[in-house]
C-alpha cells in the first residue's frame, strides 16, 4: 500500500538522502533555507531528465531551434533594461517584536486561505490590519508591507559602481546575443534559442524542499517570431493540434471552476490560448513531462491573471503538477512576451534588434517619416550640431513620433532635442521588405523542480520494499551487473567482463558481488535501475546470462552476444522483459 501525503513526503525524502540523491545544502552548520545539494545518483538523473528536455524542445526542432551559452552575471543595464531591477520584487513584511521577515502574500494565504498574489503592498496591509494576521513565531504584531527586490547584486570588477547582478532567469542572456544567433542562423525566422543553466533568486522565505530555492537550474527557451505570421510562425502545429490539454483559464479559475480538457487546435480558435506557437510549446511540455513518468491525470495548466502575470508577459500558463505534500505545483511557465524584451534592449542599448523580412517584389509607398531638423538642431546647438545629429539617427521612428504629439523632449546623449525640432515628411519611396521587432514565446522549466517531481511520481512499494519506478531511459544506473554468488571467483570474474564490455558499449553500468543476490535486487530496485543481469553457473556453460525487470521482478534468459542489443530495446526503445529473450523461473 502506497504512503500519501505527509507520509509519502517523508519516505521519498529519507529515500533520496539515504540513496545519494538529494538533501538540504551545508547540513553540518545547520543548513540555509533555498539551498539544495544533488548528490551522485541526483546529478546523473538530472543530467538525464535535461537530455531529454534537449530531445523534445532542440533536437526535435533542429531546424528552428539552437542552444548557446551566456553568463551567470550580467551588468546592471541589462537587467534595467528588462525591468528587473524596477519589477522583479516580492511583498515582504516584518514582524516588530521579533524581527523575522515573511513573505507578505504566503503569510495572508497560510492565515485565511486566500491568494492574494499581486494585490499592492498597501492592499496587503490593510488585509493583515482587518483580520489581525499576526507572526506565526512569537505571536507579535506585523509592520508595513514593502517590496523586496529578489536579484542578487554583486561588483564586477575592483571598481564600485560597477554593478552586476545574478541572472533571475536565463532569457535576457539570449535576448542580447539575438542578433549574433539570428545572422549565424541566416537571418531566419522563426528562430528558437534555447539554454540550460544556473539562475539566482534571493527568495524572501524559501519553503517546500526543492519547489523554491536561491540557487537553482533552469531549462528555457525563447522562440522569435513574426507576429504578423501566425501560421508561418509555428509550421509543425498539426503535430499537436490534436493534443488534449487540461486548461484552467483565469477567469474560471476566479469563478471557482476547475480545469476542463480542450483539443488544442479548438482552445486557439477559441482565444482560450492566444497564440498557437504558445499552445503547441504546452503540448510539447505535457508530452515531455509524460515521458518522465507523469500521467496527464496528474497536471494541468493554469492561466494567470492580469494582476500575477510578469512585467514583460501578455499571456502566462503555468504548468502544475500533483504532488503528495504540497498539492498543485508549478513546474514550468508558458508565457507570451510579445516585443517587450526585444523593445526595451533596442532603447537602452541604441542597438538595431528588428528583423528584416523582404517582399517577393519590391512596392512603391508612401510613408510619414519624423525627422530631426537640421537648421532647429543648428541654431541650438552651433558647433556641436553635427555630434547631435548623429546621436539623433539613432532614434526610433515610433520614438520620435510620440515625442512630436506629446510635446515632449527626447534626451540623446547629453543633448535633448526638444519637439519642434521633430519634423513631418511625406514621401514615396520603393521598399524591398519590411521591418519587426519579434514577438516571442518561452517555455521556461525549473529543472529541480522537475526533478523532485518525477523522483516522487516513481516511488512505489511492493511487497514493503521500495521500488523507484523511473522511466527506464531516464534512470541514473541502466543496469546493474551480479554475480550470482559473491564468493565465487569465476561467477566474479565473468561478471567483471561483462560489466567492463557494457561500460564499452555506452550503458551507465555498476558491478556489485557484495551481499546475497535478493539483497543487491532490492538496493538497485531502490535506485531505479531498471536491469539486473545476473551471472550464475549457466552462464558459464552456455555463455547466457538472466536479465531482471526492476518494475515485474520477472526474468529473461539472453545470450551474451545479443546482451547488447537486448538491452538497449530494453531501456530505450520500451521492449518488455518477455520481448527480449526467454522467461525463467
Amino acid at each position: 500500500m502506497e504512503a500519501g501525503g505527509e507520509d509519502k513526503y517523508k519516505a521519498v525524502m529519507e529515500l533520496a538522502k539515504r540513496r545519494g540523491f538529494f538533501w538540504p545544502s551545508y547540513e553540518i552548520y545547520g543548513g540555509v533555507a533555498g539551498f539544495y545539494d544533488l548528490g551522485p545518483y541526483g546529478v546523473l538523473l538530472k543530467n538525464r531528465i535535461v537530455d531529454k528536455w534537449r530531445r523534445f524542445f532542440v533536437q526535435d526542432h533542429s531546424n528552428y531551434v539552437v542552444e548557446i551559452e551566456t553568463p551567470i552575471i550580467a551588468p546592471s543595464k541589462v537587467f534595467e533594461a528588462s525591468g528587473h531591477v524596477e519589477n522583479f520584487t516580492d511583498p515582504i513584511v516584518e514582524c516588530l517584536k521579533c524581527g523575522r521577515k515573511f513573505r507578505a502574500d504566503h503569510l495572508i494565504k497560510d492565515a485565511l486561505g486566500i491568494d492574494v498574489e499581486g494585490l499592492s503592498p498597501e492592499e496587503m496591509t490593510r488585509i493583515i490590519r482587518e483580520h489581525d494576521i499576526r507572526c506565526p513565531v512569537c505571536g507579535g504584531p506585523l509592520g508595513e508591507v514593502k517590496t523586496f527586490n529578489l536579484l542578487f547584486r554583486t561588483q564586477i570588477g575592483p571598481y564600485e559602481g560597477n554593478i552586476g547582478y545574478l541572472r533571475p532567469e536565463l532569457a535576457q542572456g539570449m535576448f542580447v546575443s539575438f542578433k549574433r544567433v539570428l545572422e549565424a542562423m541566416r537571418n531566419r525566422i522563426p528562430l528558437g534559442i534555447a539554454q540550460v543553466g544556473r539562475v539566482g533568486r534571493n527568495e524572501i522565505s524559501p519553503r517546500q524542499a526543492m519547489m523554491r530555492l536561491r540557487e537553482f537550474n533552469i531549462m528555457e527557451m525563447e522562440y522569435f517570431i513574426d507576429p504578423e505570421d501566425p501560421e508561418g510562425s509555428c509550421p509543425f502545429f498539426q503535430r499537436e493540434a490534436g493534443t488534449r490539454l487540461r486548461l484552467l483559464p483565469w477567469r474560471a479559475k476566479e469563478a471557482g471552476g476547475k480545469p476542463e480538457w480542450y483539443k488544442l487546435e479548438e482552445a486557439v480558435r477559441e482565444g482560450i490560448i492566444i497564440h498557437p506557437c504558445l499552445g503547441y510549446w504546452m503540448s510539447v511540455a505535457q508530452r515531455f513531462m509524460e515521458a518522465l513518468g507523469i500521467p496527464v491525470e496528474e497536471m494541468y495548466f493554469e492561466e494567470k491573471s492580469p494582476r500575477e502575470r510578469a512585467h514583460y508577459s501578455s499571456q502566462t500558463f503555468d504548468q502544475l503538477v500533483r504532488v503528495s505534500r504540497w498539492g498543485w505545483v508549478e513546474v514550468s511557465g508558458h508565457s507570451y512576451r510579445g516585443d517587450y524584451d526585444l523593445s526595451r534592449h533596442m532603447k537602452y542599448s541604441g542597438a538595431d534588434l528588428t528583423v528584416f523580412k523582404p517582399f517577393e517584389k519590391p512596392r512603391v509607398v508612401e510613408q510619414t517619416l519624423y525627422i530631426v531638423d537640421r537648421g532647429v538642431i543648428g541654431r541650438l546647438y552651433r558647433a556641436k550640431a553635427p555630434e547631435v545629429l548623429k546621436l539623433a539617427e539613432s532614434i526610433p521612428q515610433e520614438e520620435l513620433r510620440r515625442a512630436r504629439e506629446e510635446g515632449r523632449s527626447i534626451k540623446v546623449g547629453e543633448y535633448e532635442i526638444p519637439p519642434e525640432a521633430i519634423r513631418v515628411v511625406k514621401k514615396k519611396v520603393k521598399i524591398s521588405g519590411r521591418k519587426y521587432v519579434p514577438h516571442v514565446v518561452e517555455p521556461s522549466f525549473g529543472v529541480e523542480r522537475v526533478v523532485y517531481v518525477t523522483f516522487e511520481h516513481a516511488y512505489s512499494t511492493r511487497e514493503g520494499r521500495i521500488v523507484l519506478r523511473l522511466p527506464r531511459d531516464i534512470a541514473p544506473v541502466q543496469v546493474a551487473v551480479l554475480p550470482l554468488l559473491e564468493k565465487d571467483e569465476a561467477l566474479r570474474e565473468k561478471a567483471r567482463e561483462v560489466y567492463h564490455t557494457l561500460r564499452r558499449e555506452g550503458f551507465y553500468a555498476v558491478y556489485d558481488d557484495s551481499g546475497s543476490i535478493g539483497r543487491r535486487y532490492a538496493r538497485y530496485d531502490e535506485i531505479g535501475v531498471p536491469a539486473a543481469v545476473t551471472i550464475d553457473y549457466q552462464t558459464l556453460e552456455d555463455n547466457t546470462v538472466t536479465i531482471r525487470d526492476r518494475d515485474t521482478w520477472k526474468q529473461a534468459r539472453v545470450a551474451l552476444d545479443e546482451l547488447v542489443n537486448a538491452l538497449r530495446r530494453f531501456i530505450y526503445r520500451g521492449a518488455s522483459i518477455d520481448e527480449i529473450g526467454t522467461l525463467v523461473g
